[in-house]
Order: C-alpha cells, then structure tokens, then sequence
C-alpha cells in the first residue's frame, strides 16, 4: 500500500489566506523554515497507479498538480482517481467534490450520516448531478464490524471506526453526535497485512480508536492544534478546540500521550492548524513532538505499507 499525503494542513491552510499570526506571518515573510500546506487530504493505492482520494479538500486542483502520480493518465483527459472516501462533511473535506466535476462519474463512499448532510444542508450530491449523472454513493455501514472495499483497488480493504468530533456548523448534527458524522478508517493491504489507521479529526478517546492503534502500523491522527484553547488566546477564535472536535497535541489528555503507549507504531500528526507551532521546525514545540518519536506530515510525504 502507498499512502499520499495530498494536504497536511487543517481548514484554511498554512498560511490562511486572511491570517496574520506569527506562524503565518513568518511562513509569508520566509523569516521561519515553516513549509506552506495545503489543506487536509490524502490518497491510497495499492499498485501506485490507481488511488483512491480520501477527503477531497478545496486545494484538490493544487494537489493533483502537484503529485504526479496521480495527475497522469492514459488519455487526453483523466486522472488516477478511482473513487473518492470522505470521512465527514466538513467544508475543508468536501469542497473539493465540486472541483472533481469535470472528472464525473466518480464513486463516493460515505456514511448515511455524512449523505445527508451533501444532500440536505450543503446539498452538493444534488448540485453535482449536472456533471455526466453526479457521483455514484456507496454508503459506509458503521455496524460494528463493518468493512469495505473498492473495486478499483481490489488489493486494500477498509474498516470505518466511528470518531467522536463535532459535526461542521451547518449540520443538524451539530453539538449533538450522532454515530456516523465523523469516521476514521483502518486499511489494510491485503497481501502485506500492513494497517494504515487515519483520522484526521479527533475529539475524543474510545475503545475503538485505542483498538484501531493497537492494530496499526502506522496511524495518521489529528494534530490540529498544540493547546486548546491556542485560538483563543491569540485572539483568532471563541472556541476551544475540544468544542470543535480536536483533540490537542500536548497535554496530559494530548495526543502525544495518547500515542506514547504504541512503541511500535508509526505515528503521524496531520491536519495541522495555521496557528500550531509545531509547524515551523526550529520551535520547541516541534522537538518535543520529534522527542516523542511522532512525525509530522507534509504535503507530498509518502509512506509504503
């Protein structure tokens, strides 16, 4: 299994694009070694030419352009994308399916829960059917147990595991969970037996994501913000990142000590906010996060499972 990092970044980028904090600030002014990010995404594949996108940010163009490996094709049009997965409804997961119009039809896996909201508040299942019959949806059961798989890449197999994190802002779901607003997913190739577990946005621990790094090689896990309440005491926002649905990176309850039982496991922050100062390599930050024996991913990294 090959695994792409398409977009590193959480909702916005690095820099955000009307930020002006210090870590945007110095990445703009190249007063810092901070590298710029795209936002959230990354693609699977289990021959290296066919992949399957998961989450689809608004940076997708930028993206495909950017990663050749999923940019060629045999014909005057066309792409290496097979299917896209898309683990909730956020804005920074989805837009990127109205940039894929012109590549439509496309299969579409998500939960019932993450259907409704692309069809009812952010209605852009119904929008996308003017392009050649819009994306054909294939659900994502979130019965315990349950797996899938994907034609198009028959040599990988996929496990959602539910994920507490709040719904975005336009969802009736929104400050109400319900199971199947947020998953993560476990895949394994199937000729090596190697894990990938991905879950970009985390709120809180579970059993299940505690069982899901227990049987990872490598796990890709929300490192959206350093503390929690990071926004806030830079005057950028008036919420924690709890309320949003993101666990903090440091801290007793962090994802640092989250992730330190794990020895053997491969661990990997992403979808990084703007604001986290483990995004510039010099800073304190991200030595402990290094110290840790925790990376932290960037646009183009790709991992062989």
């Amino acid at each position: 299994m090959q695994v792409l990092v398409l977009g590193s970044a959480a909702g916005g980028g690095f820099p955000q694009w009307n930020c002006h904090c210090p870590q945007c600030s110095a990445c703009r002014q190249g007063s810092s070694r901070a590298q710029p990010r795209t936002q959230s995404s990354i693609a699977v594949s289990d021959n290296g030419e066919d992949w399957v996108l998961i989450n689809a940010s608004p940076d997708i163009r930028q993206q495909i352009n950017a990663n050749s490996q999923i940019a060629s094709a045999d014909g005057a049009r066309g792409s290496g994308i097979r299917a896209v997965v898309v683990t909730d409804s956020q804005i920074d997961h989805t837009t990127g399916l109205l940039i894929l119009r012109e590549g439509l039809p496309l299969d579409l896996y998500c939960t019932e829960m993450v259907r409704a909201d692309l069809s009812e508040s952010f209605p852009l299942l119904k929008m996308m059917t003017h392009w050649h019959g819009g994306y054909r949806q294939q659900p994502i059961s979130v019965a315990p147990d349950a797996e899938f798989t994907i034609p198009q890449v028959p040599g990988l197999r996929f496990e959602p595991v539910p994920l507490k994190s709040n719904a975005p802002p336009y969802s009736p779901h929104r400050n109400d969970y319900h199971v199947g607003d947020s998953i993560g997913l476990k895949i394994t190739d199937k000729t090596s037996g190697k894990v990938l577990f991905y879950a970009p946005g985390l709120g809180e621990l579970s059993g299940d994501v505690l069982a899901a790094l227990a049987q990872a090689d490598c796990a890709m896990v929300d490192g959206t913000l350093w503390q929690d309440d990071e926004m806030l005491r830079l005057g950028l926002g008036s919420s924690l990142g709890s309320q949003m649905g993101h666990l903090s990176v440091s801290g007793e309850q962090g994802m640092l000590a989250l992730l330190s039982p794990f020895q053997r496991l491969r661990k990997i922050l992403i979808h990084i906010n703007n604001t986290n100062p483990i995004l510039d390599p010099d800073s304190p930050e991200y030595a402990q996060v290094c110290a840790a024996g925790v990376e932290v991913a960037f646009d183009g990294m790709l991992i062989q499972l």
